[in-house]
């Protein structure tokens, strides 16, 4: 196949027109996990023109920016807003119950990341918005009731439900700044065939990850997960107290081995192969109507340099998990300013990761201090000790509760870590910040860990995730998370 062509300049090439083949009533199809990756994989393929003319009439289309008013300015590059909601019309009983898909839909997006291309086609970066963050709509008009509404709060992810893929982007533009150029929507169904038709795709994990909601279980090692067990995988969130920001981390992981394994085996390069490729991912791709041949083609050319090395991943950061609302109940607070510096490099076309700084004073551990609840209790006479150690942890990033306690024993001689035995991970890099101190599983503890302060504590040592090539956002390179 003859590479395709360089593409002129934006302000040379001239649209394309609308689509002829416009498809009405699809379902609301909905993927739990990582939506993004059919549609990476089709772009992946960097093919030809005439190729993906073909296809593209296979997208059932939708307007997400119908009559949408005062939006944010345009940036550099192009933002692609992909959207996973949580129907499940398609997929089989025998497949509902094998990989756990029970349960009634609540019609919310479960997964939604921005995808920025750079205006060079050169770099993709990936943002994924958590589903419980902390949203604020602006006005709009029920789609099921028609009535008007004023701006109010909500969790991101019932944004969908309320006012469907208008109401979504709005939200994500309000909150965000972020101009969205396109909307992407993909199903369950899609992922699985894409994975299968892939001949399944390699992971890797350094311990057991077993969780009985989805019934992922994998030992320690390397495993080529087809696509119901890659659902299992992405879908996973009772792993670890990590919960949902663990899922994006795996998520993630994934995408970038996907990516990696399309575009480096050939596969897509195959004709035969990449025909069927394309008919297991655009039976089920919602797009908007400007999405087309030439935005496929942008994709192509980005994702042909989408490997483990220079893509980019993050999560927009977190200032408060647990933030209690009224009627809406717990969600995510963003970190107003690191997450406004994040979308200001969006909209200025910049790259997510800054190189790690040479100088480092915290110990390396498995998971984050600000994913680890601890509660602080003094097993000393020593009055305010527990007070300072609860300080110096909140200080460090643990989540603590705030309200430190006297220990029934106050003899204590040595500090000791009380922990859940499905929370050891977390035990263990909370035991990290008190050097000496004895790790105690105690079952049925539950997420929330406990330090008893023994006559030995001296002081709180510095504690961070251990993934190297984090930037000012927590970004996650994919040549640290793809398998070998």
């Amino acid at each position: 196949m003859s590479p395709t062509p360089p593409r002129p300049p934006a302000s040379r090439h001239p649209r394309r027109p609308p689509l002829r083949s416009v498809r009405t009533k699809r379902p609301r199809w909905a993927m739990r996990a990582t939506m993004t990756l059919s549609v990476v994989i089709l772009a992946s393929a960097g093919i030809g023109h005439s190729v993906v003319t073909s296809l593209d009439a296979d997208i059932a289309r939708v307007d997400p920016f119908k009559d949408m008013k005062n939006r944010p300015r345009a940036g550099h590059g192009m933002n692609v807003l992909l959207v996973g909601t949580d129907g499940r019309d398609r997929i089989t009983e025998q497949e509902r119950r094998r990989y756990r898909l029970g349960g009634a839909p609540c019609h919310c997006t479960d997964t939604l990341m921005i995808v920025h291309i750079s205006e060079d086609r050169e770099r993709a970066s990936v943002v994924s918005l958590p589903r419980d963050s902390y949203a604020e709509t602006p006005p709009h008009t029920d789609r099921t009731t028609g009535r008007t509404h004023h701006g109010h709060p909500l969790k991101i992810n019932a944004a969908y439900a309320e006012g469907g893929p208008q109401l979504t982007v709005r939200t994500v533009e309000h909150m965000t700044r972020v101009k969205i150029d396109h909307y992407l929507e993909v199903d369950f169904t899609s992922f699985m065939r894409t994975v299968d038709v892939l001949g399944g795709v390699k992971v890797c994990t350094a311990r057991h990850l077993k969780d009985s909601y989805t019934g992922l279980d994998l030992p320690p090692g390397t495993h080529t997960l087809t696509g119901g067990e890659a659902l299992q995988y992405v879908r996973s969130r009772h792993i670890d107290a990590d919960s949902d920001f663990g899922r994006v981390k795996r998520q993630q992981r994934f995408l970038a081995a996907l990516v990696d394994h399309a575009t480096s085996s050939g596969i897509l390069l195959n004709p035969l192969r990449f025909r069927d490729v394309a008919r297991a991912v655009l039976g089920s791709v919602r797009a908007d109507r400007g999405f087309g041949t030439d935005e496929l083609l942008d994709l192509g050319r980005a994702m042909r340099t989408f490997s483990p090395s220079s893509s980019e991943f993050t999560t927009v950061p977190v200032g408060q998990v647990g933030y209690a609302v009224k009627g809406i109940g717990s969600t995510v607070k963003w970190d107003p300013v690191k997450a406004e510096r994040l979308f200001r490099s969006l909209r200025e076309d910049k790259p997510l990761a800054k190189p790690p700084r040479r100088r480092e004073t915290a110990v390396r551990v498995e998971v984050a201090p600000q994913q680890i609840r601890v509660h602080v209790e003094n097993g000393t006479p020593t009055v305010g000790l527990a007070k300072r150690v609860d300080a110096a942890l909140a200080a460090t990033g643990f989540r603590t509760t705030g309200r430190p306690t006297p220990a029934p024993d106050r003899s204590v001689r040595r500090t000791v870590i009380s922990h859940d035995p499905r929370w050891d991970r977390s035990a263990r890099s909370l035991a990290a910040a008190f050097p000496g101190s004895e790790l105690r599983s105690v079952p049925r503890l539950g997420p929330t860990l406990k330090v008893t302060v023994g006559a030995d504590f001296r002081q709180v040592r510095k504690v961070r995730a251990e993934e190297r090539g984090h930037g000012q956002f927590g970004v996650v390179r994919g040549d640290e998370v793809s398998c070998s």
